[in-house]
């Protein structure tokens, strides 16, 4: 008799969990879809550099894994009268994108490519003078159709994630700290 109790115990403890979860993917699902799926977001820093310099490691895409550590691997595609392309792979998987604009120490616009992340849009990349040095912007045009991946990065990880980790890596290359800023 005290087995079938416990086993009562059991099942009903087992259901409960798996309600709960349910319930939560749920909400989580809810929530999700009710945040918009279009964000900007922007981040800054300023570093001892040139313009120029902190562009020319920005734009030099292939040596990226060697200071980046959230990158394995790059490979670029420069097609003849097309648009630069590269692939990264790195923490967040391999993601395709097409550098979209360059102008040389002043500009880049980077675009994933792919459609079946979750999430696309592009970076717009800025490097001005500022304090002796170069105030290096990156800009978020985002994206995120998928309602979970959505919520994770309203309210867990966050927007910007990816963007303090490129600008604290490329502090790093220069040997500096730098003080991430956002707008």
């Amino acid at each position: 008799m005290g087995n079938l109790k416990q086993m009562k115990i059991l099942i009903f403890v087992g259901v409960g969990i798996i309600v709960g979860l349910a319930l939560l993917i749920g909400i989580v699902a809810l929530i999700g879809s009710s945040l918009p799926k279009t964000h900007f977001a922007t981040r800054s820093i300023v570093l001892r550099k040139s313009p120029q310099e902190v562009y020319g490691v920005a734009r030099d895409f292939e040596n990226a894994p060697r200071w980046r550590a959230d990158v394995k691997n790059v490979e670029a595609d420069a097609r003849a009268g097309g648009p630069l392309r590269f692939r990264e792979d790195g923490a967040n998987g391999v993601v395709n994108y097409e550098l979209v604009k360059d102008v040389p120490g002043e500009m880049l616009v980077t675009r994933i490519l792919d459609t079946d992340l979750g999430y696309s849009g592009q970076w717009t990349y800025t490097f001005a003078e500022e304090s002796g040095g170069t105030r290096v912007r990156i800009r978020e045009d985002g994206e995120v159709s998928n309602v979970f991946f959505r919520f994770m990065s309203r309210y867990v990880f966050g927007h910007t994630a990816t963007m303090d980790v490129y600008l604290k890596s490329l502090a790093r290359h220069f040997g500096e700290d730098g003080s991430i800023q956002s707008h």
